[in-house]
């Protein structure tokens, strides 16, 4: 009732409640006050146009700006401040040069500043977000629906990232371009040649590009500013980017890319698992060599193929806890070859998660952007597919051999940031069985802050006849007892659906999303664990902007929501209240304060109470901290009995740079139970420390330890790599692990492999 209530006032609140005052006005205030008292009045670039010119002679990226090159480039000034404040002037000046020639587009940046005051690092690409950096964000087909983030520090080093707007960042996108850069008396200089060939972008005779140049200057607190000006209140922050103009003559495609592999390895493990006396072998090295092909055509058009590729991962997925919990647990997509196009598959019912296609043989893809409109299809031989089978209340995972998937997918933008979408997927199991998915999406942006997503998917599942294959399922049932749990050749189709309208603005952010999945919905190239629910979610939060001297920014929030299944039995309800605070240091504390009732294998849990504080600070250049703490009520879950219980979790992490070319990196994830007589549920905890060493640009040691007390198994990683760009590399590892067998504090060597791996990236 406390939540059906709260629902209620809060959809009633989100229609009625009137736009405070300092929202009904978009423009910016002229006039700016720092501590120093006032300064200028400063006029932001409102979606300004900056027109480019060819060089007028080469460009050496050196991190000096004397080549005949950059005479003539267009300049890029008047940058303004996001972050912190809204719309303010900089409290430093950044200035960025443009130009291009048949083959790249030039960048430099001349970010002014006191040198000892500058934080930068030796470190590997993509691990530089801590230090100050420039950068330029590309939305080469001028939609708005996905930027290009291409950045680098005042050592030159990358950190690159894709933006899809609504969806955030995936800074798992690798492209090739070169940067170099320079500390110098009146700060820093930053280089850039981003290929021609490592954009995608529209055949026409003359570009026009939305684009804005960035800057991040982390010191007290992290002050982030940007050429156009982007508002706070405007959710659509690639709609709010500068245009560039002038760009002629250059032709998208025509680059063939080859990258052929090989890799060598050597395996060995216990001859009979968690017998120590069975003894170690060692298998037979291995060697084995794989091929990846890439074209972009004039037309928009980009075609991908893999044929026995190296899909295994360097690293190994950073522990989760997952002791109480009966859902399979996510890990994110870390392979090159399914990168580009991420941000097209992902949707927010979770149909097509990557890491469903474990072993392809061979696999494939294409992206074709023509305009507004594009169209992606992936297709893949899988060697060996993981199956997962959701439930009410736990889903069940397993292997279920070869397979076949293909994905088809649409996406039509239109007006200001809004589209349009189509997505089939089909699996075929070898052994008998299929999974298939065809659906719709989209969202409509309207009045400015305002948008309403939407999708709806529909499944059709013929399960293959192998009841042996998940034995654990026993004699379950589900759909109301219509189908068995077990793999027995049944055939059923399913619906889900998710419906959300929101407000999202500098001070006022709400959302009212209903979400349902019936009791035969399944998602086989997806990753969805659970089914047979109906949700309704409510989140209202407000933002306050002191700006002050302690705090920067401090945000009230309420969530509160219900879940009930197709029987129309109440699953769960709940109220969150959280307090969260930006504070000087670049530090930020959320307080949650939650209060929920549950029904669990039909037992009722009423008026669970839990306080959770979460912290993180990157108030200095050598360190950097975080940390979580949860008390309260629990209900644990994977005992035969399910009962109420006292929760407490913590974790801590750290990273510490004693110079700018090591960092080390320890955490640790500790979680604990004791029923309410005080006995011990459970009690353990996850410790992981990565070391990184950077000899130079190309050279680095990476050590992973890590120590899982659940299962007392213990993992060292060590890994050298020698990288040239994001796809041309050499590695050379290996991994130990090892575990306490009888609880008795002697280690035993479980299993162990080498490896090494060389790859090559051919362009022409």
């Amino acid at each position: 009732m406390r939540s059906r209530v709260f629902l209620v006032l809060a959809a009633l609140g989100a229609i009625s409640a009137p736009v405070p005052a300092q929202e009904q006005a978009q423009g910016p205030n002229p006039v700016t006050s720092t501590s120093a008292g006032a300064r200028a009045p400063h006029s932001p670039n409102l979606k300004p146009t900056l027109a480019i010119s060819r060089a007028r002679g080469a460009i050496l990226i050196d991190g000096k700006l004397d080549d005949a090159g950059w005479a003539g480039a267009a300049r890029a000034l008047n940058f303004t401040e996001a972050s912190p404040r809204d719309l303010a002037r900089p409290s430093v000046e950044t200035e960025a040069w443009i130009t291009y020639d048949e083959d790249n587009l030039y960048v430099a940046f001349i970010a002014r500043d006191d040198p000892a005051t500058i934080r930068s690092s030796l470190t590997d690409r993509d691990r530089m977000f801590q230090d100050d950096y420039v950068g330029v964000l590309l939305d080469t087909y001028g939609d708005a629906s996905w930027a290009y983030l291409l950045f680098a520090n005042p050592k030159g080093i990358q950190g690159d990232s894709r933006m899809a707007e609504g969806r955030g960042e995936d800074d798992r996108m690798d492209i090739i371009f070169h940067s170099s850069g320079q500390i110098t008396e009146e700060g820093y200089i930053v280089e850039m040649a981003i290929p021609f060939a490592s954009l995608r972008f529209p055949p026409a005779v003359e570009q026009t590009w939305r684009a804005t140049f960035w800057r991040n200057r982390p010191r007290g607190n992290r002050e982030q500013m940007s050429w156009a000006s982007l508002s706070r209140n405007d959710p659509c922050m690639l709609c709010q980017m500068g245009t560039l103009t002038g760009l002629e003559g250059i032709r998208p495609g025509g680059a063939l890319e080859v990258l052929p592999t090989l890799v060598a390895s050597q395996a060995g493990a216990l001859a009979t698992p968690r017998d120590a006396s069975s003894g170690f072998r060692n298998a037979s090295p291995t060697a084995d060599m794989g091929v990846s092909a890439r074209y972009s055509f004039a037309n928009g058009l980009t075609a991908e193929a893999t044929f026995n590729p190296d899909f295994s991962q360097v690293e190994s997925d950073a522990g989760q806890v997952d002791v109480n919990s009966t859902f399979a647990l996510f890990f994110p997509e870390q392979r090159t070859f399914f990168q580009e196009g991420s941000d097209l598959f992902s949707t927010r019912i979770n149909a097509v998660y990557t890491r469903s296609i474990n072993k392809p043989i061979a696999a494939g893809k294409l992206i074709g952007r023509m305009g507004r409109t594009t169209i992606a299809y992936l297709g893949a031989r899988d060697d060996n597919s993981p199956l997962l089978l959701p439930f009410e209340e736990r889903s069940v995972s397993g292997q279920a051999g070869k397979s076949v998937s293909n994905v088809l997918r649409f996406r039509q933008t239109f007006g200001r940031n809004s589209y349009l979408g189509a997505l089939v997927t089909d699996r075929r199991m070898d052994g008998g069985g299929s999974g298939s998915l065809v659906g719709f999406d989209g969202k409509v942006g309207f009045g400015g802050v305002y948008s309403f997503d939407y999708q709806v998917l529909g499944s059709l599942t013929v399960e293959p006849d192998a009841p042996l294959l998940l034995p654990a399922l026993g004699d379950a049932t589900f759909a109301g007892g219509r189908y068995t749990a077990r793999l027995d050749g049944e055939r059923f189709s399913g619906l889900a659906q998710q419906y959300s309208f929101a407000r999202n603005a500098r001070g006022w952010d709400w959302d009212v999303t209903f979400r349902s999945v019936s009791p035969t919905f399944r998602a086989d190239n997806g990753f969805e664990t659970r089914n047979n629910l109906r949700r309704l979610t409510g989140f209202q939060s407000y933002s306050f902007y002191p700006n002050g001297r302690v705090v920067q920014r401090i945000s009230p929030t309420v969530v509160a929501h219900r879940t009930w299944n197709f029987d129309g039995d109440i699953k769960g309800q709940a109220v969150e209240a959280r307090l969260n605070a930006n504070l000087v240091g670049q530090t930020f504390v959320q307080v949650t304060a939650r209060t929920a009732d549950e029904r669990f294998r039909g037992a009722d849990f009423r008026g669970l109470r839990s306080l959770n504080i979460r912290t993180e600070s990157n108030f200095s250049g050598w360190m950097s901290l975080g940390g979580s703490i949860g008390v309260g009520d629990g209900v644990a879950r994977n005992l035969a009995t399910p009962a109420e219980g006292q929760m407490r979790d913590l974790s801590l992490w750290v990273r510490l740079r004693p110079t700018t070319w090591a960092t080390v990196s320890p955490s640790i994830n500790h979680s604990r139970m004791t029923g309410t007589a005080g006995q011990e549920i459970y009690d353990g905890y996850i410790l992981r420390t990565r070391a990184d060493l950077q000899f130079t640009r190309e050279l680095f040691l990476r050590t992973v330890v890590q120590y899982n007390d659940f299962s007392r198994q213990l993992s060292i990683e060590p890994l050298l790599t020698y990288r040239v760009n994001p796809f041309t590399m050499v590695y050379l590892g290996s991994t130990r692990g090892y575990t306490d067998l009888d609880d008795d504090q002697r280690w035993t060597r479980t299993s162990t492999q080498y490896f090494t791996k060389v790859q090559y990236l051919l362009r022409k």
